[in-house]
């Protein structure tokens, strides 16, 4: 028997068939949740942290976190893991982490027209059109950000599946019909060579998994493995390739699996970028809030040739929307800025976000900010112009506070 992968748009009866075709075939179903929850208990993960790196917006501060590529890299290793049954149907956005020579899985997307969708809407969910109008554009922009971040393509392309189901012009009962009979076909057996690709791509994504924690981001390497070897190619500049050659193949070497490890340049070498290995002894999620645009603007760029990417709000109110949606790890916070004042925001802050440690750098304090500030639970108060060698040890002292209290 062969596994299912089913992924379909919102109001399009996907888990209506996809039971029916488990329950057809004998055996399990298996969706996104049960994936994150797998994951979320291998890698000692919370599941919304990953259930957040599936469904919503990219974090601004993920270009220095790397935290999005990292935990693909890990739903990758829970796939895999998944694969391993002979029989399986699973639906969900997870059916894109699947690589296509695994010969042995059955793509199935399924979609449907506008109108058919609301109208299932409104029977199911008892919807008004505006509601499920703004349901189903969520949820197609959530599948569009996933197709394009884990395949790079289209999510309802034909291209990326076998088979495309225009669930307008199907019930769901002709779906399962034509699900089952083609999984049914002799060439969608396992075979040794698919069998062998399974393998092949749980060991790629845990070498994968195994670099980033190393701090290479994901993007900048192409991994592919075949019966125990591994080949690794650079996909931006670096300055000594030699040397960076020599780290990877020790550090993809350490995982358990690996034969061999070639390392080579690769189609994006010769561009502009240049590879950069993220500091995890350094935060990574980092906001300054300051009003004085030139200054926080070079502070921000200062930092970065230190390895320290950071994201720039210019008022209180700005810094406070953003913490509510995407919490940094470390806020650098003025204190003279029009509207909400640096003081307010840093109570606002401590109440509703405790974890995030917080550094002032004023140029406008007193000694009485200074003992209100810390009183407030500040992690340092700094003064303008600031030693940027100060700045980076309180960075570092403070991130080093929050993964003592994670742990």
């Amino acid at each position: 028997m062969s596994v299912v992968s089913i992924f379909n748009g919102v109001f399009c009866a996907g888990h209506e068939v996809a039971r029916t075709v488990a329950a057809e075939l004998g055996c399990p179903l298996v969706d996104d949740q049960e994936l994150i929850a797998q994951v979320s208990a291998r890698f000692q993960l919370p599941a919304g942290k990953i259930a957040k790196i599936m469904f919503d917006k990219p974090s601004v501060f993920n270009q220095f976190s790397h935290e999005r590529e990292r935990i693909l890299s890990l739903l990758k290793m829970g796939m895999a893991k998944l694969l391993e049954q002979d029989t399986l149907v699973f639906l969900g956005f997870g059916a894109h982490l699947i690589p296509r020579d695994i010969s042995h899985v059955l793509k199935v997307c399924m979609i449907a027209d506008q109108k058919s969708r609301l109208a299932r809407a409104a029977a199911l969910e008892k919807l008004s059109e505006k509601d499920a109008l703004a349901r189903i554009h969520r949820e197609d922009q959530a599948a569009l950000r996933w197709v394009e971040a884990v395949a790079g393509g289209e999510p309802w392309s034909s291209e990326s599946y076998d088979m495309l189901l225009p669930m307008d012009k199907l019930s769901p009962t002709e779906a399962v019909a034509l699900i089952v009979e083609q999984v049914r076909k002799v060439a969608l057996m396992p075979t040794a060579d698919s069998r062998q690709a399974v393998d092949n791509f749980a060991l790629a994504a845990a070498v994968e998994s195994a670099l980033a924690t190393q701090g290479h981001h994901p993007r900048d390497l192409l991994i592919a493995a075949n019966r125990g070897g591994v080949e690794i190619k650079v996909n931006k500049k670096v300055m000594m390739l030699s040397r960076l050659e020599d780290e990877l193949k020790r550090q993809a070497g350490q995982v358990p699996g690996v034969a061999a490890v070639k390392v080579e340049a690769g189609p994006g070498y010769y561009q502009a970028d240049v590879y950069r290995r993220a500091d995890f002894e350094m935060p990574s999620k980092v906001l300054l809030v300051d009003d004085e645009r030139e200054f926080v603007q070079t502070l921000s760029e200062r930092l970065m040739m230190r390895e320290i990417g950071s994201a720039v709000v210019y008022d209180g109110e700005q810094a406070l929307s953003l913490v509510r949606e995407d919490e940094p790890e470390v806020i650098v916070l003025d204190l003279r800025m029009p509207g909400i004042d640096g003081i307010e925001v840093l109570k606002r802050l401590k109440r509703e976000h405790p974890v995030v440690e917080v550094i002032i750098l004023t140029g406008h304090g007193s000694d009485k900010d200074r003992e209100v500030c810390m009183q407030l639970g500040a992690f340092a108060y700094l003064e303008k112009p600031v030693d940027l060698d100060r700045l980076h040890q309180a960075m570092r002292e403070a991130y080093d506070k929050i993964r003592a209290e994670r742990t």
